[in-house]
């Protein structure tokens, strides 16, 4: 089980500063959306550069155009890419298709799929790397959690390696980790807290633990 830092409210300069607090602790540190939106790529690159041991996962949340689109994120230096599992099958084939000759990872996310059974499945004939269960920041809101989709995409897929994302905090992690993803992506949990390096490590305890 990993543990993947979700960067989504930072300009570069913060963000390199942020993983240096935390990067013993840390598996993988993911250049959020909003970041992406920001920055650019450029965010991807400079975090690489910087951090070359670490993974690094750009979470474009691709759509269309997804060879292209994995093509620059992994020349910008992305291990990991993401794409929506609403995409088109075509485009989920195109990512993978990328990543496969470029010797990185996609990771799909599964927000707002209703079908969360059926497209599991689907995707993981298709071929992807991870398949991650993502209570969105609006969803959030109204209370809700990831845990039985979790359970849902384990119980149908064979190769992929499944993820979980979505306001997890320090309190809400042994719930987390009893359900045994092989990722476990905490934004605000860190990134929010005045210790982001005690966070961190107490949370990297708990999940080296299992």
């Amino acid at each position: 089980m990993k543990l993947q830092l979700a960067l989504d409210l930072v300009d570069i300069p913060q963000a390199i500063e942020l993983v240096k607090e935390v990067e013993d602790y840390v598996d993988v540190v993911e250049i959020g959306t909003p970041v992406v939106i920001n920055e650019g790529l450029k965010a991807v690159k400079e975090m690489k550069a910087a951090f070359p041991e670490l993974t690094v996962l750009a979470d474009l949340k691709i759509m269309d155009a997804a060879g292209y689109e994995v093509s620059q994120a992994s020349a910008a230096g992305a291990d990991i890419v993401t794409i929506l599992g609403a995409a088109e099958d075509a485009s989920i084939k195109g990512a993978v298709e990328e990543a496969k000759k470029q010797g990185k990872q996609i990771l799909v996310d599964m927000i707002a799929v209703k079908d969360i059974a059926t497209r599991a499945k689907e995707l993981d004939e298709l071929g992807v790397d991870y398949i991650c269960v993502h209570t969105g920041y609006d969803l959030q809101a109204v209370g809700q959690n990831s845990f039985e989709d979790l359970a849902t995409i384990k119980s149908v897929v064979k190769n992929a390696k499944t993820a979980v994302a979505g306001g997890i905090k320090l309190d809400t992690l042994p719930e987390v980790i009893k359900a045994q993803p092989d990722l476990v992506i905490v934004g605000g949990g860190i990134t929010g807290q005045d210790d982001k390096q005690a966070a961190a490590s107490k949370m990297k305890e708990l999940i080296t633990q299992g």
